[in-house]
């Protein structure tokens, strides 16, 4: 990426207390991005980071995607906007839905009706595989919140918006808050035994740094509507569970306690019908937006042939990592390589 895009541009990350705000901030804080904007409602986390940090280029607004003023609020001035505000706990959004729709859906409207209004140049707005063949609110709100973005996507370059929005898609990142290896590894020091829901469950293993260098991949190479997956290899979670058990010489036992509610066997990148459209772009795929326009009669008398031989893109088909190559994935985790390597690292901030 050329170094002049950023210089003296302001960056604004929504929700950007949470991990992927703090991996944007490690990969950008010296960089020459002129402010970095932190927005999020978690006034504590955001106190934290400025007390850690300790850096002037970094400005905090406290406010939610779901009150427009205060997005408009954080919003003047911004060049760019990263949009990964929303609520990710499948469980929670299992139980109070309309607030997944409230954040999820209503939220990404006001980010992306903000940015138009206030001139942002490049907006990504990020999602995740469970907005594919979605089985639980969570997934179903986010695949909204693309909808949103792919319909606001169709105005760039016209009277109404010159503001260009695409968006990014990815699975499990690996250690992020509330994902399986961290928990894993404390049952592990505790001594309990390691609770797997299912031992074939296949899941993606990025790290955040994937996931930040997606995010900039759909920046560099957007078109107004895209979506972009990366191609990440897979690990089922029992690989997982017993890459662990060796890295820390540990003989816990494996007990497997069932799926549960709303979870997936395995997690989908790219449906059936978008790989019939897809641009294979080498270490990712682009998924271009429908560009029909409201004459609805042609989404009845224009078909897509290739749909019939597309294969989805999944964690159960994508390359599988054996046990050794999972070990030398985990090692590139910060905390394992302090916990089974000894290394002392330079301290990071984590939420």
């Amino acid at each position: 990426m050329k170094k002049e895009i950023f210089k003296n541009k302001i960056l604004l990350l929504t929700g950007g207390t949470g991990s992927f705000g703090n991996a944007v901030l490690r990969r950008f804080l010296n960089s020459d991005l002129k402010e970095i904007r932190i927005f999020s409602r978690d006034e504590k986390k955001q106190d934290d980071m400025r007390q850690f940090y300790k850096n002037p280029k970094i400005k905090y607004f406290v406010g939610d995607v779901r009150d427009l003023r205060s997005v408009d609020n954080a919003m003047r001035g911004v060049d760019y906007v990263f949009h990964s505000a929303a609520l990710k706990q499948v469980p929670s959004c299992e139980f109070f839905p309309i607030e997944a729709v409230n954040t999820n859906v209503l939220g990404c409207q006001n980010v992306i009706d903000s940015a138009v209004e206030h001139g942002v140049q490049k907006i990504i707005v990020l999602s995740t595989d469970k907005a594919v063949y979605p089985i639980n609110a969570m997934g179903m709100t986010k695949a909204l919140s693309e909808k949103v973005m792919v319909a606001k996507s169709r105005d760039f370059n016209s009277k109404d918006s010159n503001t260009l929005m695409c968006g990014t898609r990815y699975g499990n990142v690996m250690a992020s808050r509330g994902s399986v290896i961290p928990l894993f590894v404390d049952q592990i020091k505790a001594g309990r035994p390691i609770t797997i829901t299912e031992p074939k469950m296949t899941r993606y293993m990025m790290t955040l740094e994937d996931a930040v260098e997606l995010v900039l991949f759909a920046f560099n190479n957007g078109n107004p509507g895209d979506i972009f997956v990366q191609k990440p290899p897979a690990a089922t979670i029992e690989t997982v569970a017993k890459a662990l058990l060796e890295l820390y010489k540990a003989k816990n036992e494996i007990k497997i306690i069932g799926v549960r509610h709303g979870e997936k066997i395995f997690e989908t990148l790219v449906n059936r019908e978008e790989m019939a459209k897809s641009k294979d772009l080498e270490n990712y795929y682009r998924i271009p937006a429908d560009t029909r326009d409201l004459n609805y009669n042609k989404f009845f008398t224009e078909g897509e042939a290739s749909v019939a031989s597309a294969e989805e893109y999944t964690s159960h088909n994508t390359y599988q990592l054996n046990l050794e190559e999972t070990k030398k994935l985990l090692l590139k985790l910060r905390f394992i390589r302090e916990d089974v390597l000894g290394e002392k690292l330079e301290p990071v901030y984590a939420p």
